[in-house]
């Protein structure tokens, strides 16, 4: 029976009360008699079972049904399965260091003044849901063993956990925080989840454990400057939450979710151990992302990181799909998983410090032909294309990606998920001029090379004609990028011009001038006529040190575009020339490649 009402003579009075009716009687505690009160609660023992739903308490009411609970044992007071749905409690109640062995419920309650909580301890489940705190809600040191659940509480005042500790899983799901909400140091060892949860003021999570997911998803966060250091053995899950003022993030996390964040002002995220999403998040002023290098300090004393013992430290971006990029960050951040298709304005975004690529397979690659890959900094769209092209086989859940192959794409290798060179090569085209404006020549370079390849293998956008092309660049020098390349067919090339010349481009011998004049008979002027013979097809043995030396003589003035000046058949003419088109160009390549490789 809910009703305190209706009931014998006194039913006037009793109009309107929810509480609950104590055993015996046809009123609730507060409605009580004074003499059948004292009654009951001297009939109480430490860790009895109490049922005051609806009841309302006033501070000498409470303090009175605290005093017939006190354990003189453990010197608190010590409530069993404690029912206090929908209490209203007047003026300030506290629970201090009060003990509550069964589940204490204290669902709907309204706490018009402060509520302490202070060192209690919930050895079963505790529920507050739909609570409302109208002063200040103290729950500094308390330790909840089992589940607690805020959801939808209203806290109106500070809403303080202090060294609180959680052992099971605990909500706090579409709360509300009028006041500053304070975590300081608080252990939750189950999930911890604060869903659509409002918070109008500062919040405290400094040096906050979580041994389980901390999910945050849809939280608004209107005043805060500071979220963290928090550390979380699992993943911190930020999607969808907005952040209203300039705040800094401090998160030491396995994985960080922040699909579709909203910053409306600008953010710093410094980040310890974490695989980061930023899939759609939305970025209103700039928001940097950087990999911290050390434990974040809390009142100069480093972190405990126990929690994460034995990960990498180091911090991975695996997506900024959908995300405008102008206004993005990315310091000392690995991005060889990160996928960059659907993103705006990659072209502005800014890469410092070291952020790293997906680098080449390591190893020969067979196809249909035997193939080294040259390394190079790549992006995992071109990885996935190229593994999806190559017929790679699904890896298995706990197989580690093999630095012999190309990676394979989360939906590897369904064909329609598959990127297309048309697209990988507009994604490097953009991320080259963010190197560029960076002042990163070499960076810029290597995704340069990657447009190119993705053109030369794109059969959709890209014209045979300069796909054939894109291919005689690329075999030459690697479009003007490896220089080794050009300097080996730059070598190769004179070597078969030497062979050339020896073998059919020198004369036998050097033609001999001829000078025939004729002596007027009368005296005067003679008039000479000089004559050449012309050179003559060798003969006999063309491989010799002296035909060489010529040859080697007429083969390195080409390479600088001179002529030689020596005597040279037919066909020799014609393979000089063709020597000094194409190896000054080669050399022109070679030393293009190493400008690209060492500008700044």
């Amino acid at each position: 029976m809910w009703l305190c009402c209706g009931h014998g003579a006194d039913a006037e009075d009793l109009v309107g009360c929810r509480g609950v009716q104590v055993p015996g009687h046809i009123a609730c505690l507060a409605h009580l008699t004074e003499t059948d009160r004292d009654t009951y609660l001297d009939g109480l023992t430490p860790g009895a079972d109490i049922d005051h739903r609806g009841t309302p308490f006033t501070e000498p009411l409470l303090e009175a049904l605290l005093r017939a609970l006190h354990d003189p044992t453990i010197g608190k007071p010590h409530f069993g399965a404690s029912a206090f749905q929908e209490a209203q409690f007047y003026g300030d109640a506290s629970f201090r260091e009060a003990q509550f062995s069964g589940t204490a419920s204290f669902h709907r309650a309204e706490f018009f003044g402060d509520a302490v909580f202070v060192d209690a301890r919930f050895l079963g489940d505790a529920g507050f849901h739909r609570a409302q705190f109208s002063g200040d809600a103290l729950f500094d040191e308390a330790r909840f063993s089992g589940d607690a659940e805020f959801d939808e509480v209203q806290f109106s005042g500070e809403a303080r956990f202090y060294v609180a500790q959680f052992s099971g899983h605990t909500s706090y799901d579409a709360a509300q925080f009028s006041g500053d909400a304070r975590f300081y140091m608080a252990k939750f060892s189950g999930e911890a989840r604060f869903r659509m949860s409002q918070f109008s003021g500062d919040v405290w999570l400094h040096a906050a454990q979580f041994s389980d997911d901390a999910n945050f998803y849809g939280t608004r966060f209107a005043a805060m400057p500071q979220f963290g250091p928090v550390l979380c053995a699992r993943e911190v899950d930020l999607s969808g939450a907005v952040f209203d003022v300039p705040v800094t993030l401090e998160i030491a996390a396995r994985r960080v979710w922040c699909v579709r964040t909203r910053w409306e002002s600008t953010a710093t995220l410094r980040l310890r151990y974490a695989i980061v999403d930023l899939s759609d998040a939305v970025l209103s002023l700039p928001v940097a992302v950087i990999a911290h290098p050390a434990p974040f300090t809390v009142t100069d004393t480093a972190a405990d990181e126990s929690l994460l013992e034995g990960a990498d430290s180091g911090v991975r971006v695996t997506s900024v799909g959908g995300l405008d990029a102008m206004h993005l960050v990315l310091t000392d951040i690995d991005l060889s998983d990160c996928l960059f298709s659907g993103a705006f304005h990659l072209d502005q975004l800014r890469l410092e410090g070291r952020c790293t690529f997906a680098l080449t397979p390591t190893s020969l690659q067979r196809r249909i032909r035997l193939s080294r890959w040259t390394r190079r900094r790549t992006l995992a769209e071109e990885h996935h294309w190229r593994a999806q092209s190559a017929g790679q086989p699904v890896p298995t859940s706990y197989e580690v990606p093999s630095p012999r192959q190309w990676r394979v794409g989360p939906h590897h290798p369904n064909p329609d998920f598959a990127p297309g060179p048309e697209d990988v090569a507009a994604l490097y085209r953009q991320l080259r001029k963010a190197f560029e404006d960076g002042k990163n020549e070499p960076g810029a370079a290597d995704f340069y090379y990657g447009e190119m390849e993705m053109r030369r293998h794109d059969h959709t956008g890209t014209p045979l004609g300069e796909r054939l092309l894109l291919w005689g660049y690329w075999l030459l020098s690697g479009y003007g990028l490896r220089a080794l390349r050009a300097l080996g067919w730059l070598a190769a090339a004179m070597l078969v011009t030497i062979v050339l010349l020896m073998r059919s481009g020198l004369p036998n011998d050097s033609p001999r001038q001829e000078a025939v004049g004729t002596v007027p008979s009368g005296g005067g002027k003679v008039t000479f006529e000089i004559s050449k013979n012309d050179p003559q097809n060798p003969t006999g043995d063309r491989f010799t040190g002296k035909r060489f030396e010529k040859s080697l003589n007429v083969t390195l003035n080409s390479v600088v575009f001179r002529s030689s000046g020596q005597d040279l058949t037919t066909t020799g003419t014609y393979i000089e020339m063709g020597s000094r088109v194409a190896e000054p160009v080669l050399l022109g390549l070679a030393v293009l490649a190493v400008r690209n490789r060492v500008k700044r």
